[in-house]
């Protein structure tokens, strides 16, 4: 089996909306991955922030393998088990808050937003949802509203669900500061929505795929404010930027402030399906028996994965580990935008080892080059590296690596970067 024919059944049997890289993979062990022609790639992608403990780590088929001894499904509405419990007892005390909380489990992270809506909703009694313009919030009908994207993810499937409001999020490196992000929240009180019909403020503390933008502490202090102001809740999107991705196990806790509730999937199994949302237990608690949960809604063996997942994160400091990958990816990416022939490098940024930099076409007027943003990717992929691009121009690469990637592993993958921007510039 090699890589050109599955190509072509993919393209015969596989809808073109469902995009990909090209790579098929045969196996993967930590940060590395083989594709079915027996290319060794080293995986700056991670499954898009899913594998923070990397490929196939042992602790985690470990758990798998003894749950599915057990038993693998027995629907949590059905035949409730212990360690769905304990697991909800264990974020409870994670969440940011010493508050008390609790947590139900879905499969995906778009469910685990949607049921945050739905809380916030049901214990308001309130229909508004403010997001901001570079959201990604998930690909189902309220997720695409959620979204501040058009393009792929909102393109030709509205209309959407209404009293969904769009505000700036800070990007300070396009001149949008927090006195201009809240002002253009404060804008669409004025304007479009009157903030006593605001049910929550949902917010990614770091855009992921917007742009790997980052808010500033004061700018999500701001909101925490504006919520308690005006009886919002605030709810963190943390399904890309949680699970110790950021140096924290959530990246809100940079700033100080406390969420009334919290998503999470990708990093949280360990590459299993499972989302969770936590919250306040009279928000929470809002929903009528039955008005919350889902057949497969915290799966036995997705369940098993991250009660390791956590495990690992203690064990082998991964928190720390995130702020050391961090510092060193931050390190060679700055060195490179410091030489001549690097730059189209605008900007690096990032909080723990969610690291990206900005490929622009002039460092003065900051214009985004997504030609050469996708000529790189491919460069890299050439080279044995596979990345990612995110933000709503597609000039943006992000960094992804697993928290668990051995330090060879990962100056090699820079080196790679290096080696292909130099082939993609010119001198």
């Amino acid at each position: 089996m090699t890589a050109e024919p599955l190509a072509e059944r993919q393209r015969q049997a596989v809808p073109q909306g469902i995009a990909t890289k090209g790579i098929y993979a045969a196996r993967a062990e930590n940060s590395e991955l083989w594709d079915v022609n027996g290319k060794r790639y080293i995986d700056f992608a991670a499954g898009i922030a899913v594998l923070n403990t990397g490929h196939r780590h042992p602790s985690v088929l470990a758990a798998v393998k003894q749950q599915a001894d057990n038993f693998t499904h027995t629907c949590f509405h059905v035949a409730p088990y212990e360690s769905y419990i304990r697991l909800a007892e264990r974020l409870n005390g994670l969440v940011p808050g010493d508050h008390p909380k609790k947590t139900m489990f879905v499969t995906t992270g778009a469910e685990a937003v949607e049921n945050a809506v739905k809380v916030a909703r049901a214990a308001s009694g309130r229909s508004a949802v403010i997001a901001f313009g570079g959201a990604f919030h998930g690909r189902t009908l309220l997720g695409m509203a959620l979204t501040g994207k058009v393009a792929p993810y909102k393109r030709g499937f509205g209309p959407f669900p209404a009293d969904i409001y769009h505000v700036p999020y800070p990007k300070t490196y396009h001149g949008i500061g927090t006195a201009e992000a809240i002002a253009g929240l404060r804008q669409l009180f004025q304007s479009d929505v009157d903030p006593s019909r605001v049910a929550a403020i949902i917010v990614e503390p770091v855009q992921g795929e917007g742009g790997f933008y980052i808010a500033p502490s004061e700018f999500l202090q701001a909101l925490r404010q504006i919520c308690d102001e005006h009886g919002i809740l605030l709810i963190a999107d943390e399904i890309q930027t949680g699970i110790a991705r950021t140096g924290r196990m959530f990246a809100i806790e940079h700033a100080g402030v406390v969420p009334d509730l919290v998503t999470m999937a990708k990093g949280l199994a360990g590459g299993f399906p499972l989302a969770a949302l936590t919250g306040r237990p009279e928000i929470m608690d809002a929903a009528e028996p039955g008005g919350l949960g889902g057949t497969y809604g915290g799966s036995p063996v997705g369940i098993a994965a991250a009660h390791a997942v956590l495990d690992v994160i203690e064990e082998e400091r991964l928190c720390e580990r995130a702020e050391e990958i961090g510092y060193v990816m931050r390190s060679r990416l700055q060195e490179m935008a410091r030489r001549n022939s690097f730059n189209a490098i605008g900007e690096v940024r990032g909080l723990g080892a969610m690291v990206a930099f900005e490929l622009v076409k002039d460092r003065t007027t900051r214009a985004p080059d997504a030609a050469l943003t996708a000529a790189l990717i491919a460069k890299a992929q050439e080279k044995g590296l596979i990345l990612l691009s995110c933000g709503v121009d597609s000039n943006i690469i992000r960094l992804l690596a697993p928290l668990t990637v051995p330090r060879a592993q990962l100056e090699e993958g820079l080196t790679i970067i290096e080696d292909a921007l130099a082939e993609v510039v010119g001198p």
